[in-house]
């Protein structure tokens, strides 16, 4: 069997987990696991920069903090961001980084959404939250400090989940402002269903089938429930969509099957496998110097797909 291509900056940190015993979420306590990611954070991913506006915001339904190039600005789009971490893990810091980077390359604001976690808040809290979010800030309060003409919705792993479930919700009961594009991010699109990339990348590529397992034991989810698997639900009507995978994911293959899923609906979709790496790299851009190119391709992707919804 041919060995699959691993970029060499991702060759050199999965050589370094391994060497250093890496334990993997589902090994140590729950405290532990969480903690483990926020360490990870400053070992690996790229400091937060200099931005105009980093802001907690009140008066939501759950925390979020605000991130925009800009001090002041216009109306305009407003991208509301879920951080990854198998529901389980992962919150508004751990995902700091990358949120202000967003901000800086999309040019646009940035509100990052802190929503319950599992197993204290199992299934479908998390999500009533992301959904939630997604209307308060469609809505422009006061506290935003923006007018938000249209939403994009992005998300990261359970986070990209997230934002298709949230864009399935709008697209049923639209919010005050139109949903202008989503950008999910090696989504778990399809879990209900095995795809052959968990067999193939399920075991030393980061993510392991077992800490994906005990996700979803501490999830507790309603396995009939379209909110957990989106793909039992059909596309049509969604907005433009930049699907995002990773080319060593052992849910690579939800994501190219949720795109495959779009298009078939006649949705505008761009996919992009970011060949050679691994499922969670947007978090890595301090250990995987590749990372930032390939989140610059995704910006300017996401900024084609707005211009051409206008």
């Amino acid at each position: 069997m041919t060995q699959p291509f691993v970029r060499p900056d991702v060759r050199a940190l999965l050589e370094q987990m391994e060497a250093a015993g890496g334990k993997r979420a589902v090994d140590v306590s729950l405290e532990e696991a969480r903690g483990m990611l926020h360490a990870s954070r400053h070992l690996f991913d790229a400091p937060t920069g200099e931005l105009a506006v980093i802001r907690d915001l009140a008066g939501g339904p759950c925390p979020m903090r605000l991130y925009d190039a800009k001090g002041e600005r216009g109306p305009g789009p407003c991208l509301v961001f879920y951080h990854g971490g198998g529901y389980v893990l992962g919150n508004i810091d751990t995902h700091e980084p990358l949120c202000a980077e967003i901000a800086r390359l999309a040019d646009l604001p940035v509100v990052s959404v802190g929503y319950r976690l599992a197993p204290e808040h199992p299934f479908p809290a998390g999500v009533e939250d992301a959904i939630a979010a997604a209307r308060w800030v469609a809505g422009s309060p006061a506290e935003l400090g923006r007018e938000a003409t249209g939403l994009v919705l992005a998300g990261d792993s359970a986070g990209g989940t997230f934002t298709i479930v949230t864009a399935l919700a709008l697209r049923n009961e639209p919010a005050e402002v139109p949903l202008l594009a989503q950008w999910p991010i090696y989504p778990a699109a399809n879990p209900t269903r095995h795809h052959p990339s968990l067999d193939q990348f399920g075991e030393g590529f980061m993510l392991s089938r077992e800490s994906m397992a005990w996700f979803d034991e501490c999830y507790a989810p309603n396995k009939a429930d379209w909110r957990y698997d989106p793909l039992l639900k059909d596309h049509v009507g969604m907005p433009p969509t930049l699907v995002v995978t990773a080319g060593l994911d052992p849910i690579r293959d939800q994501g190219r099957a949720y795109a495959a899923a779009l298009a078939e609906a006649g949705v505008a979709v761009v996919y992009l496998e970011c060949a050679g790496t691994i499922h969670g790299f947007m978090n890595l851009r301090k250990a995987l110097p590749s990372v930032q190119g390939d989140l610059e391709r995704c910006a300017k992707h996401l900024r084609v797909l707005l211009e051409d919804g206008q």
